[in-house]
């Protein structure tokens, strides 16, 4: 094939451009590719998804309300559902930084979906027998097309991908619950020993923390929801029929399986991203909440001799590449990071959000990236930290029970039997005499043998109450 057989022509309202001759994209596609070579990041999977779904559901509204012929929006709704299932992810090249409303991958999106569907229609490529403006884009501006695939991909990604798996871990760290619920241990506050907890309890924080995120991302539902579709530029809906929002926003319901509506304000849902930092305030949470739980495990897997060593954590892989025989909490370490990276991307996001100007905001591409990405890291990690970290620790009992019987700590369940001033005396005692606080009231003469095992008893410390009251 030679050079000029390798392209086509395509042209756009600035002119004519080479397009490469199997490209489904057009005119303004390339010239993004020119203009944007930036980063050489794309948009992913759940937003040309969720492109193809925004523009199927409105070619479906358009021809419910006969705005274009229903032979040209069937292969519209063809087309895009191509896009949908992946068949063209190839044919979104644009960088991630592009114009701030998005307008280059909203075209890229109507000319991939128009010259493939011009093919169904019987057309050529490049001959515009349905057109990227006037079929697909019809009522539609990038102004509003991008922000509803925005919320379209961010909301989906969540309710498919994050949620399912945080509630995996949720029930990885449920069943470890009630596997330690007997192996009593020293508490730390300060990282300093405190008085018995069961590391049973001490994973009913965790599971906590989980199922609270998974609520917090619950109603983040309320505005992500919202969609901007039928705004077209400005919020006004100039070149839109009455109806296309609402139409438009139960097709995409309808397609998804999640539950969308028109926007409440149209001006708001445009110039305006707020439930984007709202949503990715509640990601940050997660990430911050699956920070500390890593962290702790990694404290508690610390060792294997000369750690704290109350959990044995799996052998994932070799932990270095100098130390024979060294294990790591790499499962762990990943999680870390993926808090970091969070971070950064609600730094970008907040930011973005924060930007919109009179009637626009010009973030949309990078809070939409970011979004995503943060969503799917931690769907990510914490699918793997529950699977393959998580689930497989075990705790060491025996280490737990004579760390617990040599803890200072227990001093304070004599409190009320011998005072403040005396079990403080009998804590430092034992420290510096390396005896038990057991063995040290005792020789002194403030408990006896019965009242200390009553009184001094690791396991019913971890309940609720006054040890050795009548």
């Amino acid at each position: 094939m030679t050079d000029e057989e390798s392209y086509r022509t395509e042209s756009d309202s600035l002119g004519e451009m080479q397009v490469p001759a199997d490209a489904y994209w057009g005119a303004q596609t390339q010239r993004a590719l020119e203009n944007f070579p930036v980063s050489g990041i794309t948009f992913g999977r759940r937003f040309v998804r969720a492109l193809g779904v925004v523009k199927k559901a409105a070619a479906q509204a358009n021809r419910d309300l006969e705005q274009i012929p229903d032979d040209k929006a069937d292969a519209i709704v063809e087309a895009a559902d191509e896009v949908i299932a992946g068949d063209h992810d190839d044919q979104f090249p644009v960088d991630v930084f592009q114009t701030g409303s998005g307008t280059s991958s909203n075209m890229n999106a109507n000319e991939v979906i128009a010259n493939r569907a011009t093919e169904i229609y019987g057309g050529d490529l490049g001959t515009r027998e349905i057109h990227p403006n006037d079929h697909v884009n019809y009522g539609q501006s990038s102004n509003d097309v991008i922000p509803t695939a925005m919320h379209v991909a961010s909301l989906e990604a969540v309710e498919k991908d994050l949620l399912p798996a945080l509630d995996s871990l949720r029930e990885a760290l449920e069943a470890k619950e009630a596997e330690f619920d007997g192996v009593v241990k020293t508490g730390r506050t300060h990282l300093q020993d405190a008085t018995p907890i069961r590391l049973g309890q001490e994973f009913s924080g965790y599971r906590t923390q989980v199922e609270k995120g998974l609520g917090r991302l619950d109603r983040i539902r309320e505005h992500l929801s919202e969609l901007a579709l039928g705004g077209t530029a400005v919020g006004t809906g100039l070149n839109t029929h009455p109806e296309f929002p609402e139409t438009a926003a139960e097709y995409i319901s309808e397609e998804t399986g999640v539950e969308f509506r028109e926007a409440d304000n149209h001006f708001e849902a445009q110039a305006a991203h707020d439930a984007m930092s709202e949503a990715h305030g509640a990601l940050r949470t997660v990430a911050g909440s699956l920070n500390k739980i890593a962290n702790d495990l990694r404290l508690l897997a610390s060792g294997p001799r000369n750690g704290l060593g109350e959990l044995e954590q799996p052998e994932n892989q070799p932990g270095s590449s100098i130390m024979p025989g060294k294990i790591n909490p790499v499962v762990a370490e990943a999680v870390n990071q993926v808090h970091k990276q969070v971070v950064g991307n609600d730094a970008a996001v907040s930011a973005g959000a924060a930007e919109g100007q009179i009637d626009l905001n010009l973030y949309k591409p990078v809070l939409a990236h970011n979004f995503l990405q943060s969503a799917e890291l931690l769907a990510n990690s914490a699918e793997v930290f529950g699977e393959k970290f998580v689930r497989k620790l075990e705790a060491n009992e025996a280490h737990c029970e004579d760390q617990v019987e040599q803890s200072m700590a227990l001093a304070t369940a004599l409190n009320p039997h011998i005072g403040y001033d005396k079990a403080s005396e009998a804590a430092k005692a034992a420290l510096k005499e390396g005896k038990t606080v057991r063995e040290v009231v005792v020789e002194k003469g403030y408990l006896s043998e019965d009242e200390a095992a009553e009184v001094i008893d690791p396991e019913a410390m971890t309940h609720r109450g006054i040890l050795g009251d009548d």
